[in-house]
Parts: C-alpha cells; sequence; structure tokens
C-alpha cells in the first residue's frame, strides 16, 4: 500500500484544491488569460503554484496526495491564491491536518439517540416548528409543526427520514421551497464539509452514495466542492395546506451530541406568517387516517425516535 492508498486525507485535500483551482479565473487573481485555447477550466497548476509562491512540482504532489504535509505558510498561500472566505480557508485547513495523518483514523456509526430532554424542549417550543437533525440531516426528532412543515416526509420509513434525500429525491420538495435551488447548494456544502473532514464515515458514504446515483444535480453540487453552508436566515414555502409563508430559522449544535442540531422556525407575532405557522402546529397534531404498525400507536408526533428499532 502506498502513501497515497494509506492516506485518504492527501486524496480529499487534492480534490478540494482541483475544485477550488477550476473555479478562479486567471483575470480574478490579476493575470492574463493569454489567446491559446485553455484546456483548463480556472487557473493552472503552474500558475497557482507561482501565485502561492511554491514550485510546481511540489503542488502537483499535493493535489495528487503523495505530499501530506503542508506548512501553515504554504496552506495560507493557496487560500489566498484561492481566493478562499474564511469558512473555506478554514476547511482548508482542516483538511490539511488530516491529510499529514499517518493514517486515517476509524469511524463509527454515530448514535441516532435524541435525549429526552431534547424532546421536551421540542414540544415547549410550539407553536413553533422545530426539528432535531444529524449531522448528515437525517431526521431524528420533531415537534409536530416541525414534520409538517416537509410535507409527505411523515410517510417516509423513519429511517429514512433525511432532509437531503427528501430535497432532492422526494417530489414535492421543489414545489416546497421558493428558492429550492439556494437551499439544496447549502445543504450539499455542510455534507461535503463533513467529507473533507470524515470522508469515511458510514452515515455520510451511505447517504451521499445514494444520491450521486439517483439525483444528477447532487452529483453536479458535489462536484464544485463549495463548504459554506447557512445555520440563520429566512425560508419562503409554498406550503400545500397552509399556503404561503415566510419564516426565520436558526441552527443551532447540541453539546454532547455527535453533531446533532436543533432547528426551528419563528414568525413575527401579529403576522399571516404567525398564523400559518399556529395552523401548521395544529394540523400537526391530527393522527394519520392509517398507521403502519402498532408502534406508531403508541408514539406521538414529538416522542417519536427513528433511531429505536420497531418492536
Amino acid at each position: 500500500m502506498n502513501s497515497e492508498q494509506r492516506n485518504g486525507g492527501g486524496n480529499e485535500l487534492g480534490s478540494f484544491l482541483r475544485a477550488r483551482r477550476a473555479r478562479v479565473t486567471p483575470e480574478e487573481v490579476g493575470l492574463t488569460a493569454g489567446s491559446g485555447l485553455r484546456r483548463t477550466p480556472g487557473l493552472r497548476r503552474e500558475e497557482l503554484a507561482t501565485l502561492a509562491g511554491i514550485s510546481i512540482d511540489y503542488y502537483v504532489r499535493l493535489e495528487r496526495g503523495k505530499e501530506t504535509r503542508p506548512s501553515a505558510s504554504v496552506v495560507d498561500s493557496l487560500a489566498r491564491a484561492l481566493l478562499l472566505e474564511d469558512d473555506e480557508h478554514e476547511h482548508l485547513r482542516s483538511l490539511a491536518a488530516r491529510a499529514a495523518r499517518s493514517a486515517p483514523e476509524p469511524s463509527a456509526a454515530p448514535s441516532r439517540t435524541v435525549r429526552p430532554g431534547v424532546k421536551l424542549l421540542l414540544e415547549s417550543l410550539r407553536p413553533h416548528p422545530a426539528h432535531v437533525i444529524s449531522r448528515t440531516n437525517d431526521l431524528l426528532a420533531a415537534n409536530p409543526g416541525g414534520i409538517r412543515l416537509l410535507p409527505g416526509i411523515q410517510d417516509w420509513p423513519a429511517g429514512e427520514r433525511n432532509i437531503a434525500r427528501y430535497l432532492f429525491l422526494h417530489p414535492a420538495s421543489r414545489d416546497l421551497f421558493h428558492d429550492w435551488n439556494n437551499q439544496v447548494r447549502g445543504c450539499v456544502a455542510r455534507l461535503r464539509a463533513l467529507a473533507g473532514t470524515d470522508p469515511d464515515a458510514p452515515d455520510l458514504t451511505r447517504l451521499a452514495g445514494e444520491l450521486l446515483l439517483k439525483s444528477p444535480e447532487f452529483a453536479r453540487l458535489w462536484e464544485r466542492y463549495d463548504v459554506k453552508g447557512h445555520f440563520h436566515g429566512r425560508k419562503t414555502f409554498h406550503h400545500p395546506e397552509v399556503g404561503d409563508l415566510t419564516l426565520g430559522y436558526q441552527s443551532m449544535e447540541l453539546e454532547g451530541t455527535p453533531g446533532h442540531r436543533l432547528v426551528t422556525y419563528y414568525a413575527e407575532p401579529g403576522t399571516a406568517d404567525q398564523d400559518a405557522m399556529v395552523l401548521l402546529d395544529l394540523l400537526g397534531q391530527e393522527k394519520p387516517a392509517k398507521r403502519t404498525s402498532a408502534r406508531d400507536d403508541r408514539l406521538s408526533a414529538v416522542e417519536e425516535d427513528p433511531a429505536s428499532p420497531l418492536s
């Protein structure tokens, strides 16, 4: 086994450098593109190496995963040459640190268990829609509005409820989100950032593998290697049950968990958006006309834990 095979971190570092190099034009960094045909989109390797102040041979070795210990100054120089923003620069540092390890650390499947106190918190947030998601966007728990906000996802088996899967594969998602393209870009960017630091994670490889096969849009965005996500802001929904509503949202990491996040939505008091939000909560309390198993009859929308095995 050679060093490139032994260290997946070097390959991931190279993939990021290639993807970002293809996104920067010569004009953006003050170079003249020249009159000849450029076979390479973006910057050539030798152009980037010159801008970063390193040898072309050294840079080629970095892209190919054969050089796995770039210094902090080299990483910073590459970030400047590639016009990386702060979070992208930090991601490059993380990739370089991982590449420097002699061998990748084994990954374990993270726990999907949601603590009882967090479930009580979901209930206390009503009528504000809220749910708990894993680091790969598995929907682990939700209050009534939090599950009803994504129409049709409750019809999937609990273990398959994943917001990334919903965005790309559920037929309702394109009509639901006013800015679907922006939503999917942010979703893939968060998954891509995780892939950079834990590429062998079993939860990520299963999800990414499925979406790469089933969704050309996901495959295209995955190749771009964006790593910028959004953890607060506003979203407009064209909801089939309560109509159009615009909600603010905030995502918060839950300490003491393997990357679980609490996502909650809110509306300004006294607005039509708040009325629609309250109606969504009421609709979420309704029991489905048909239950799929005896287990479902014993669980409310908030108490359901998709991580629990069916009895």
